[in-house]
């Protein structure tokens, strides 16, 4: 295991593994990550053992099940939760959709969710509001970023009627870490569900999801972690199994008897998983969290990207044109900012004129400001050349 004091020449060594690094600075990491070599050999592997078995078959079959068991046990061991607790899914879109359309909405529920989150759990929230009569509200919390309680914020827009809430643990647009165990508590205490969309957490944030006691956590594997596209996963609490039903359905949430006829849900997280997938993927994904537990713990790995935000930051906070929008060092791997003088489409061109420099940000739309992320074995020196980028750019 390399420690978070590792050596310069032994940084440069452990970033050959990923082959996106070599032409560019990268600061997207909360978009997607950079594939290592390691996880794209895995997949070719994989999937030229399954077209040397089969690619359809029972001993393929079989194999495909087990590596199915393997990733659910690599993912299960980030999360501290039991491998059976883990659907498969495509990506948090799909984590997310699970439960917001398994619950037995009735007319007059109501959905509450906060205003920093993605679009497309926006969308999905104001379809189910449309078709089962439900209310759908959002709670302020981008206001909670320096100053502000978000757990009062969501208690004090719990109402009796609230089914579910939705939340990121991780704000992708600010970077803010909600505390998230201390909402759960209140919305037990309301008896409300929380699904939370962990698309910013998994991979940055040390997790322990079998203490936290959250109802339903939505993941990827394509953005902290840095696994291939079109793998990701939802946690369900085995309490909260039996509350949402199963929308989508296909081969893999049954139990068959004896002439491969559906009897029964499967028991555990398989229930909400479908059918065929890329099977070859779950093994570049299973590479990849083994290449960042080789490098250290998760809170070792969270610790050091704290500590390149807050480099980050500071350099970012000196520039008089810059204003970040956190007050104090950031708590996770991203850093949003914007100038101090407003000028149409600035953040737009930033973003462009730095691409054209090699260097990879993004821009983020509410609120106007650029995004930057940083990983754990980001280089100071990136760093440094990413802000006198943004020193030489002209509005």
């Amino acid at each position: 295991m390399t420690s978070i004091s590792a050596t310069q020449t032994e940084l440069h060594h452990y970033r050959e593994e990923f082959p996106a690094l070599m032409n560019k600075i990268y600061f997207n990491y909360g978009g997607q990550g950079p594939l290592p070599k390691k996880a794209i050999n895995a997949i070719i592997e994989a999937e030229t053992h399954i077209q040397h078995l089969g690619p359809f078959g029972n001993e393929v079959g079989r194999w495909i099940g087990s590596h199915t068991q393997i990733i659910k046990q690599a993912i299960a061991s980030e999360l501290n939760a039991p491998p059976e607790t883990i659907t498969l899914t495509e990506n948090v879109t799909i984590g997310c959709n699970i439960p917001l359309w398994g619950i037995d909405w009735h007319s007059g529920d109501h959905l509450l969710l906060s205003d920093c989150e993605h679009q497309g759990v926006i969308a999905a929230a104001k379809e189910i509001g449309r078709r089962f009569h439900v209310e759908v509200t959002t709670c302020p919390l981008m206001a909670t970023l320096n100053e502000g309680d978000p757990v009062a914020v969501v208690s004090e827009n719990l109402r009796p009627n609230t089914r579910l809430v939705i939340l990121s643990h991780v704000l992708w647009n600010t970077g803010q870490v909600l505390p998230l165990d201390k909402i759960i508590e209140v919305c037990r205490k309301n008896n409300s569900l929380i699904l939370v969309d962990a698309a910013q957490s998994v991979g940055l944030l040390p997790l322990n999801l079998s203490e936290l006691g959250v109802d339903f956590y939505a993941f990827t594997g394509h953005k902290w972690w840095c696994g291939p596209a079109g793998v990701g996963g939802l946690y369900v609490r085995p309490e909260a199994l039996e509350k949402i039903a199963p929308t989508f359905v296909g081969w893999r949430s049954v139990i068959k008897d004896s002439q491969g006829q559906p009897i029964d849900w499967c028991p555990d997280g398989r229930r909400y998983e479908v059918g065929t997938s890329a099977y070859s993927f779950y093994a570049g994904l299973v590479e990849a969290i083994a290449l960042h537990q080789q490098w250290g713990t998760a809170e070792e790995r969270y610790q050091q990207i704290c500590h390149n935000s807050e480099y980050l930051w500071r350099k970012l906070s000196a520039l008089p044109q810059i204003k970040c929008l956190c007050t104090s060092p950031p708590e996770s791997g991203l850093v949003s900012f914007q100038f101090t003088q407003h000028h149409p489409q600035a953040s737009v061109k930033l973003v462009q004129f730095l691409e054209s420099q090699r260097i990879f940000t993004r821009t983020i739309a509410n609120p106007d400001c650029i995004r930057a992320t940083v990983h754990y074995f980001t280089l100071e020196s990136e760093i440094d050349l990413l802000v006198e980028q943004i020193e030489r750019f002209e509005n």
